[in-house]
C-alpha cells in the first residue's frame, strides 16, 4: 500500500511549476515587551514568492514567534511528514487528496476557533482541513495563434479549433501527460465527469499531435519560448505571473466550465507548537492574511468579505457558474483508487491515439 501511495504521490510531484531542491525561509524571534513566544515550524509545497508575503506579514505581528518555512516538492513534503509528523506545525500543499487523506487518517487536529466555525463550509473538511486558495485551471495561449485562427474562448471553441486546423497546429499545442502528472489525472478524472465530449477534445489532442509534459513550469516555458502557441490546464496562479511579463501570451479561463483547485493547510496531531500552529491558520484564513493573498499574490482569496481583484468573489462575479472547485470530500480519495486509474488511462490513450490515427 504506501509503494502504491508513493507512486501516486510522484504524480502529484509533478504538478509543481518547476522541479526546486528544498527552499526555506527564517525569521528570527524579537519579541517586544509584553509579546508572546513560540515556535512554529510551516513546510509547504508552495514557492517562496508566493509565501513570502504571508509569513513576512504573520511575523510583523507575532514578532516574538520564531518562525522557520520549508518549500518542498509534494512527494518529499509527504514522505517526511510520514516519516516525521512531529517536527511540523502546519502542513500546506496543493495535492488535495493526499491532504484529505491525512486528515481522514486522524493525522489532524481540530482548530476550534470563531475563525475556522465562520470558514466557508464548501473551503473545510470538519475543523481539519482548510482550503485558502481559489486557483482555476487555465488555457494560456500566444498572440500568433489569436491572430490566425481567434481566441478560444470555451472548450468547445478549443475542441473545434483543434478538429479543424489540428495539422496547422501539430506540435503547437501541450498539456498535462495523465500518466505522468498527478495534476494532469486528477484534471482528467474532473473533466470526464462534467463534459460529454472530454473525450473527443482528447482525440483532437491527439489529431494535434499535442505534447504531453508532467508540469505547468514545462508547459509556460515552451509558451514563452514560442515552440507551443496553445497551453491547456495550466495553473492559473503560475500562469499569471508569467503572463503578466510577456505581451505574446494571454490567459483564457474558459466560459463554459474551469476547474479550481486549492491548497489545504492542517495542524498535525502531533505538532509541536500547537497553539503557534493555530494562530497562524486563524491569519491564513482570516480576513488579514487572506486580504494579502489577494493583494500581494495570484493564489486567490477565498474570505467571504473579500470581493475585490484577486479573490474568488471576483472570479465568481466574473465567470460565475462555469468555475468547478474540486470538492473537498471522499471523492478525492478517487485518485488513489488503482483500478479506477488504470481504467481512466487506459481510456485516455486509446482516445489520444485514435485522434493520432484520424490526422494521420
Amino acid at each position: 500500500m504506501r509503494q502504491r501511495v508513493a507512486t501516486l504521490l510522484l504524480m502529484w510531484l509533478c504538478a509543481a511549476p518547476l522541479a526546486a531542491a528544498q527552499e526555506r525561509l527564517h525569521y528570527p524571534a524579537r519579541p517586544g515587551p509584553g509579546q508572546a513566544t513560540g515556535q512554529l515550524v510551516i513546510h509547504g509545497a508552495l514557492d517562496l514568492g508566493h509565501i513570502r508575503p504571508l509569513l513576512a506579514t504573520f511575523h510583523r505581528s507575532h514578532p516574538g514567534i520564531e518562525l522557520t518555512y520549508r518549500n518542498l516538492d509534494t512527494l518529499p513534503l509527504h514522505e517526511r511528514f510520514l516519516a516525521a509528523p512531529g517536527e511540523v506545525d502546519v502542513l500546506i500543499s496543493s495535492a488535495m487528496p493526499w491532504q484529505y487523506r491525512l486528515a481522514n487518517d486522524g493525522h489532524a487536529q481540530p482548530l476550534d476557533s470563531a475563525v475556522a466555525a465562520a470558514w466557508p463550509d464548501w473551503a473545510r473538511w470538519r475543523q481539519e482541513l482548510f482550503a485558502f486558495t481559489f486557483e482555476p485551471v487555465v488555457m494560456v495561449v500566444r498572440r500568433e495563434l489569436i491572430d490566425r485562427f481567434g481566441r478560444p474562448e470555451s472548450h468547445a471553441d478549443l475542441l473545434a479549433l483543434l478538429q479543424r486546423h489540428g495539422a496547422a497546429l501539430a506540435g503547437r499545442v501541450v498539456t498535462y501527460d495523465p500518466s505522468r502528472s498527478g495534476a494532469g489525472y486528477t484534471y482528467a478524472i474532473e473533466e470526464s465527469r462534467l463534459s460529454p465530449r472530454y473525450w473527443d477534445l482528447v482525440a483532437a489532442f491527439g489529431q494535434a499531435d499535442a505534447r504531453l509534459v508532467d508540469t505547468t513550469g514545462e508547459m509556460l516555458t515552451g509558451l514563452t519560448e514560442g515552440r507551443y502557441w496553445l497551453g491547456y490546464n495550466l495553473l492559473g496562479s503560475y500562469a499569471h505571473r508569467v503572463v503578466e511579463r510577456d505581451p505574446a501570451l494571454e490567459m483564457v479561463i474558459p466560459d463554459d466550465y474551469a476547474l479550481v483547485t486549492q491548497r489545504l493547510a492542517l495542524i498535525p496531531r502531533q505538532a509541536p507548537h500547537p497553539r503557534s500552529a493555530r494562530r497562524f491558520l486563524d491569519f491564513l484564513i482570516g480576513l488579514e492574511g487572506q486580504r494579502v493573498i489577494a493583494e500581494q499574490t495570484a493564489l486567490g482569496a477565498i474570505h467571504p468579505a473579500l470581493d475585490g481583484p484577486g479573490t474568488a468573489g471576483r472570479l465568481r462575479a466574473t465567470h460565475g457558474e462555469a468555475l468547478r472547485p474540486l470538492t473537498l470530500g471522499p471523492g478525492l480519495l478517487a485518485t488513489l483508487d488503482d483500478l479506477k486509474r488504470q481504467a481512466l488511462l487506459a481510456r485516455w490513450r486509446r482516445e489520444f491515439s485514435r485522434g493520432g490515427e484520424a490526422g494521420d
